[in-house]
């Protein structure tokens, strides 16, 4: 008997800007290729792009090409048009699908264009409404990352919340390699800093983070950021500014590899993610699985994330994200309480664990 194709959509993986969606979508593929049933292959595919290796997945088929690039694939896929995709189940890493999703399970990240669309642009709010929309209509399921999301969801599609699956992600381990303190230093990451695992976009509240540096809680503390810039026009230098804060005190990195990112967060006092809405948190989770203490936003998904594991702080609010950072910088105990909390916590989530849960809906009637 031939096998059956799983076709994973994977063009997130050489978005211009990944984000958290890019590594979940390299991640959660290679899981489900590691625990494909048999009978099974897993194929994946992608808008044409010259260079697509970062979309390469070991023991998948592909990728292979669609006829048209990112930005005509989006269009045409919106307006229910051609190219179809060919595969007894689809499983779409985003909300980026074809029309005929009868066999497609879709992964929605978030409800951010509809929760906070002022974060996003315009054409991004329309994008991602009418496509989770369509996919919330037709899709053999909707598969969302934590319960914050399941709820928002059910808010605005009430008719169709059964077609909704929460299915968390798993944890990347960061590994400091053995180099990773020459690794800081090149990055000039000395002294005591925060870490921030952001793309510099309005949505991941780093205004609110800068602000609360300029108080003298954290005022021998530097922050660095690594992520690409997005929408909006972030920039952290004008930000510090603005607040009284020397730029000199807030760094950005860039888009980091994993090694590169593991030593950062080894040497980090702690990960700080005050955004104002996430659908899951994989910054988070990742720094639980490298014993780095968090201070997170209170959003809903960050919260349910963190089950205790975090020092949680109400969004918006620069004195208590302050008392926080100020809290860690100087309680050895606390420090050590949150380490252990977030070790624990990591291990309850794996990419195995989250992949099984997808191979039993596409195996589904």
């Amino acid at each position: 008997m031939p096998d059956k194709n799983l076709t994973v959509i994977v063009e997130q993986c050489l978005a211009p800007v990944p984000g958290g969606t890019g590594r979940y979508a390299d991640q959660i593929t290679a899981a489900l290729v590691a625990t494909c049933p048999p009978g099974w292959r897993v194929r994946t595919v992608t808008a044409w792009h010259r260079d697509l290796s970062p979309a390469r997945i070991a023991g998948a088929d592909g990728p292979h090409r669609l006829p048209v690039g990112h930005r005509v694939l989006n269009q045409l896929w919106r307006r229910s048009l051609p190219p179809w995709i060919r595969g007894a189940a689809v499983q779409a890493t985003t909300p980026l699908a074809p029309a005929r999703l009868a066999n497609a399970v879709v992964t929605v990240h978030d409800a951010v264009p509809w929760t906070h669309p002022e974060t996003l642009s315009p054409q991004g709010v329309s994008w991602h409404r009418a496509m989770v929309e369509r996919a919330m209509g037709t899709a053999k399921a909707v598969v969302v990352p934590s319960r914050a999301v399941a709820d928002d969801l059910a808010g605005i599609f009430p008719a169709a919340i059964a077609r909704v699956q929460v299915v968390p992600h798993g944890v990347t381990p960061m590994v400091p390699p053995d180099d990773a303190a020459d690794r800081r230093r090149r990055l000039g990451l000395t002294g005591r800093y925060l870490l921030s695992v952001a793309t510099l976009e309005p949505r991941k509240g780093l205004d609110v983070l800068i602000a609360a540096m300029a108080g003298p809680v954290a005022a021998d503390v530097r922050l660095a950021v690594a992520g690409q810039p997005g929408w909006g026009g972030v920039d952290l230098a004008a930000g510090a500014a603005s607040v009284g804060v020397s730029p000199s005190r807030v760094q950005a990195l860039g888009r980091l590899d994993d090694d590169d990112l593991a030593a950062a967060m080894q040497g980090a006092v702690a990960l700080v993610a005050p955004s104002r809405s996430e659908g899951f948190g994989l910054p988070v989770l990742e720094a639980f699985a490298a014993g780095v203490p968090v201070i997170s936003s209170d959003a809903p998904a960050l919260a349910e994330l963190s089950a205790g594991a975090a020092v949680i702080v109400p969004r918006e609010d620069p004195s208590a994200l302050a008392a926080a950072i100020g809290a860690v910088l100087a309680d050895p105990d606390l420090v050590a309480s949150l380490r252990e909390r977030g070790l624990a916590r990591s291990r309850e989530f794996t990419w195995t664990r989250a992949a099984g849960a997808l191979w039993e809906i596409h195996r589904r009637p």
